[in-house]
């Protein structure tokens, strides 16, 4: 079956329908359900008619090819119908940066979200200042109040919503107002809850990026990013693209397709075990507060149930005061949660994290040590079991 042989109209399909039925052409590939991986530059032309006149599906190795093609398919039936394209990058942060370089130039002004990911704010105030980019940064929870910040040449403004480790939750349709009333794009880092769970294209986004290394890869196997685009921002992105040479190799564009056609329900299962290890945090001694959005008692939780169907794994907590040796201890312990900067992958994962080194229009005073953590596709009775130990080893070191 392909997806256009199923009886109901595909953009009627419920997404975790879409995820699995889009993008596939089993009769082209000869009865099999997957395509094949594609490893090429050279694409040959039949005739010379044909190469002058550039008639070819494909026409070089770099451009895409039927694997790229397939995932961008299935990415852009997730997206919704404002997605005009999909860009593959080979990271997220490739992914942010061909975004930027793509619609900004010399002399404009960019304004960030201050809870951004912090190479996003070095790409920031490195190269895009050597280029005579001016970036400024706002608190996340500025809303409507960004409108005084935009200058006559601000070009683009990029929130993350939440940010991916303290978590405030920017409202992305009333920056997003404000944002084209001004003649700017609005460009979304949606890795946190994915388009699955965020459609920020329908909620006034322009662009909505992700690192696919986490979520939509699933395994902690590539490095991989997408950018999508609404009929809008989507020329200048494709040209972005092509001018800058952006390319994602095909095995991980093959391990991406694989991992998105799970989204669904992996992403299920990290959506509930990540509530309810935030709630046994929650009433944890050591806990002062839990940074997710999901929960009833976060600052951001009304923005959150109003434009999310869903929230992920990954979320922070804030301990009560203890000192760092305390903090060390638990870490030590912990077996079931790896310390690794990352996350979306099917492992727990746990890191101290502070953002003071690096907030700038806003004070991080957390009142405590802060740890982010990713909540995996384990039991939660061992998770909680291996928090526990740790936790008891964060006391005996006091």
């Amino acid at each position: 079956m392909t997806s256009s042989d199923a009886s109901t109209p595909p953009h009627q399909q419920h997404p975790a329908t879409r995820l699995v039925t889009a993008g596939r052409d089993t009769k082209g590939q000869k009865g099999f359900v997957n395509p094949p991986v594609f490893h090429g530059s050279t694409v040959l032309y039949p005739s010379a008619e044909d190469l002058h006149a550039h008639r070819a599906e494909f026409s070089y190795g770099r451009h895409g090819n039927p694997t790229t093609r397939a995932l961008q398919d299935v990415l852009m039936a997730l997206e919704g119908p404002q997605c005009a394209g999909v860009g593959l990058a080979p990271s997220g942060l490739a992914a942010v940066t061909t975004t930027l370089l793509a619609v900004l130039k010399a002399g404009d002004h960019l304004l960030v979200c201050d809870n951004a990911y912090r190479p996003t704010r070095n790409f920031c105030s490195g190269m895009l200042a050597r280029y005579g980019i001016e970036t400024s940064y706002f608190d996340p929870l500025i809303g409507a109040g960004i409108a005084a910040l935009f200058k006559p040449n601000t070009r683009a403004v990029l929130v993350e919503a939440p940010g991916s480790q303290s978590f405030e939750m920017p409202d992305v349709r009333a920056i997003s107002a404000v944002a084209h009333a001004n003649g700017a794009l609005m460009i979304d880092d949606n890795t946190w809850a994915t388009p699955l769970y965020h459609r920020s294209l329908e909620q006034g986004v322009d662009i909505s990026m992700q690192a696919a290394t986490k979520y939509i890869g699933g395994h902690s196997d590539i490095m991989f990013g997408t950018i999508s685009a609404n009929a809008k921002a989507w020329p200048l992105i494709s040209e972005g693209i092509r001018l800058l040479g952006v390319y994602a190799g095909p095995d991980d564009v093959y391990l991406a397709l694989r991992g998105v056609r799970t989204l669904s329900v992996r992403l299920a299962q990290h959506h509930r075990s990540g509530l309810e290890m935030a709630h046994w945090l929650a009433a944890r001694p050591e806990v002062d507060r839990v940074l997710h959005p999901a929960l009833e008692t976060d600052p951001g939780h009304a923005i959150w149930k109003r434009d999310f169907t869903g929230a992920s794994g990954l979320f922070s907590i804030v301990l009560k005061p203890v000192p760092q040796k305390a903090v060390d201890a638990l870490l030590d312990t912990v077996t079931l949660f790896g310390m690794g900067f990352s996350w979306g992958g099917f492992e727990s994962l746990i890191v101290p994290f502070d953002c003071n080194d690096y907030r700038t229009a806003t004070k991080w005073a957390p009142g405590g040590p802060t740890l982010r953590l990713h909540i995996g596709l384990e039991s939660v009775d061992d998770l909680k079991a291996d928090l526990d130990r740790g936790f008891a080893a964060l006391k005996a070191a006091l």
